[in-house]
């Protein structure tokens, strides 16, 4: 099985998005350097950003996330986002109207149901959940293996946390990778077990 691995850029505050779900300069730091980041040359980052996302973006399977961003993305239109293979969607209400059953799209109601289904597609690659709601029930049910956040130096006040609304406390290890590029601090922290 693959890592398990709950990511996002976040504001030095907890937040993955303000109130209105817009990331505002969350992504700055991917058109701050000049090292390419992919084929299409729009992403631009500092060398060590490169050195650290490239080969952990290279290694990930299927990205899981919420009903929400897959609407607020219209599904990136039938093609997962970054070459991922595959994307699983947690919701309640399945597959939308006219959606086409051959898109690398699965729709599975509940989160343990949904990495479940993310470890089969990826088998020993990484399992990408996205941060937010979905994340921290994943991270609640005990499923998420190490926790990346790229921080981004701005406050939001308020917004969409990266948690969610996880209340309850969940140790982490001591952060194995801290990574300083353009505008933005690499984290990694391996859950405490």
């Amino acid at each position: 099985m693959g890592t398990v691995v709950l990511y996002s850029s976040v504001s030095v505050d907890g937040f993955v998005a303000d109130e209105k779900d817009q990331p505002g300069p969350l992504f700055d730091w991917l058109s701050s350097g000049d090292v390419p980041l992919d084929e299409s040359g729009a992403l631009t980052v500092s060398q060590a950003s490169y050195d650290y996302i490239r080969p952990y973006w290279d290694q990930i399977g299927v990205t899981v996330v919420g009903r929400h961003v897959f609407d607020l993305t219209d599904g990136w239109d039938g093609q997962p986002p970054s070459g991922i293979a595959h994307v699983v969607v947690v919701t309640h209400r399945g597959r939308p109207d006219g959606w086409d059953p051959g898109a690398p799209f699965h729709f599975v109601d509940g989160v343990e149901a949904a990495v479940a289904r993310a470890q089969e597609l990826a088998g020993d690659r990484i399992v990408e959940v996205a941060a937010g709601d979905v994340g921290g029930q994943v991270l609640a049910a005990g499923l998420v293996d190490e926790v990346r956040m790229d921080v981004v130096p701005v406050v939001f006040g308020s917004g969409k946390r990266y948690f969610g609304s996880v209340d309850a406390q969940h140790l982490l290890e001591d952060p194995d990778v801290v990574i300083h590029g353009n505008r933005v601090l690499h984290l990694r922290y391996r859950v405490r077990r």
